[in-house]
């Protein structure tokens, strides 16, 4: 590969303890003209990631030293960048366990190498791309009651507080908040914001949508704003006056 790197491309990095997994997925991905990093474990992954402009992470859960899902979590403590996981677990325990910590998107080894990078793909446009789809209301700000969303900056405000959302989060909250009061299938949720047909995708959107209700509300459990109707799907309540 040159050693003249166009620097506007897309830096991916991918950490799995396989070389061989690392190398090929690397060679799709630099095929596709994105820049890529490897690592092999999650203590290097924390390293280059923190040393380097990543845009997206590829991130496998078995590995030495620090497993990926710990990793994941000292990632999220500092960056909102996209990580899809990666990992021969496929049961929806896993999966969801993944999400919950913060994780965009889960694929399963072994994988589709076309799939996988559909998915960075696709990540990388919402991640990069958020809010120019109209760039005339790039600059607005959303106010409904206690929350507050600044389009420009992607950055979400609940009762004066900032509320960290990783991108595919912080697009469920802004489709939902353009949209206070409109009932959202999960199908329709999914089809929207992962622009891929869905199927048995409750349980994925359903731990966006809790981790959501955790960062926004005062009492989760009770939410005033973030609500589910049950049988139908997910909606923000209009609200008219904010908190005293």
């Amino acid at each position: 590969m040159s050693n003249e790197i166009n620097n506007r491309k897309p830096l991916v990095l991918v950490v799995d303890d396989d070389k061989e997994i690392v190398r090929a997925i690397s060679i799709n991905l630099e095929r596709e003209g994105y820049r890529v990093l490897s690592a092999f474990d999650g203590e290097k992954a924390l390293q280059l990631a923190s040393e380097n402009g990543v845009n997206l992470i590829i991130l496998d859960i078995m590995m030495p030293k620090l497993d990926g899902l710990s990793a994941l979590m000292k990632i999220r403590e500092r960056n909102n960048i996209p990580v899809i996981l990666l990992s021969a677990k496929s049961e929806d325990t896993d999966k969801i366990l993944g999400l919950s910590i913060g994780a965009d998107d889960y694929v399963t080894k072994p994988y589709n190498p076309d799939e996988l990078i559909a998915r960075v793909r696709a990540q990388l446009r919402r991640y990069m791309r958020l809010g120019d789809i109209n760039s005339s209301r790039s600059d607005e700000m959303i106010r409904l009651g206690d929350l507050e969303l600044y389009v420009m900056k992607r950055q979400a405000y609940a009762y004066g507080e900032p509320v960290h959302l990783t991108a595919t989060e912080y697009k469920i909250f802004e489709l939902l908040l353009r949209n206070a009061g409109r009932v959202y299938p999960a199908e329709e949720i999914y089809e929207r914001i992962w622009s891929e047909p869905a199927y048995n995708v409750e349980n994925t959107v359903m731990v966006h949508i809790r981790r959501i209700r955790e960062k926004i509300e005062i009492n989760p459990s009770d939410p005033k704003y973030l609500k589910v109707v049950w049988g139908i799907g997910y909606k923000i309540e209009k609200h008219n006056h904010t908190s005293k």
